[in-house]
């Protein structure tokens, strides 16, 4: 195994698995997934690079080399994939559903607590609940204990040749400017570091979000009136869990369409358009999803 100048306490605030295991890594390039097949090998894994390519931007295949040139560095197998994002609205969110698609889906991913902080905020201004305000998982998230500094520090101290990517300058894309702007007058105004913060506050309420999904287990999501008397949070994550159900969708219907369907359930109206072609009926006391279009 190569050894690498790696510092002990980065690797303590890590997540991997057991030494010896063999793991897939999503490696863009940038310093963050860099870091994290840099640090997958460093704790004893048997790590295999993956990129993928969207083929958003001129010399987007470049990168796969710069990737490529990384693993043999490191001494780990290396694969290149490529994911097709058509142009047009929600780019970004787009090109990162196609390339977790194309990722196995136990590949490991670099997000760090600095994108932790990041998407609290999003999701906060977005007006999310506490299973949005959970943000990003720690599952197949191994350095999300660490800062985006960190990472950088750590490619920088090997000379690894990293990817900059130069959408993450766009001041057109909402998370870039809660990056580069948001955080920083926060911490101003706090007059401290507020990413552990907002991580705490994503861990807070992944545990709300755990026992919310508990209780709305043990309820019928089609008994009618079971649904309208459970506590609201509790009645909203039903209506959540069966859209994803029925729909296959991860992302919930928002707060309006929900509200539209908990009046189904209590009977102040027979049915309710929900989103995207679905519709919600109630027949005898039980509520029915119905696709009505597409």
């Amino acid at each position: 195994m190569l050894l690498l100048p790696v510092p002990e306490e980065l690797l303590a605030r890590c997540t991997f698995p057991p030494a010896g295991s063999e793991v897939a890594c999503g490696v863009s390039g940038g310093a963050d997934s860099t870091a994290l097949l840099v640090l997958a090998v460093a704790s004893g894994c048997r790590a295999t690079a993956i990129h993928v390519d969207h083929g958003l931007r001129p010399g987007s295949a470049a990168e796969a080399d710069r990737v490529e040139a990384v693993a043999r560095f490191l001494g780990v197998d290396f694969e290149s994939r490529t994911a097709t994002v058509d142009p047009g609205p929600n780019l970004e969110e787009r090109a990162r559903l196609a390339r977790a698609a194309a990722l196995p889906t136990d590949a490991l991913l670099g997000h760090t607590a600095d994108d932790q902080a990041q998407t609290v905020l999003w999701h906060l201004i977005r007006g999310a609940g506490s299973h949005g305000l959970a943000a990003i998982s720690p599952d197949r998230r191994p350095i999300l204990g660490l800062r985006r500094s960190e990472t950088h520090n750590l490619c920088e101290r090997l000379g690894l040749d990293v990817v900059v990517d130069p959408s993450n300058d766009d001041p057109a894309i909402t998370r870039n400017r809660l990056r580069a702007e948001l955080v920083p007058l926060l911490c101003d105004v706090a007059g401290r570091d507020v990413v552990p913060i907002l991580c705490r506050v994503a861990s807070h309420q992944r545990e709300i979000a755990a026992l919310l999904d508990d209780l709305a287990s043990r309820i019928d999501a089609d008994d009618a009136r079971a649904v309208a008397e459970a506590p609201a949070a509790v009645a909203a994550t039903i209506v959540r869990s069966a859209w994803r159900r029925h729909t296959g969708d991860p992302h919930g219907p928002d707060a309006a369409a929900i509200g539209r369907v908990l009046d189904v359930a209590a009977g102040s109206t027979r049915a309710t358009d929900v989103v995207d072609g679905w519709r919600v009926e109630r027949h005898a006391g039980k509520l029915t999803w119905v696709r009505t279009v597409g």
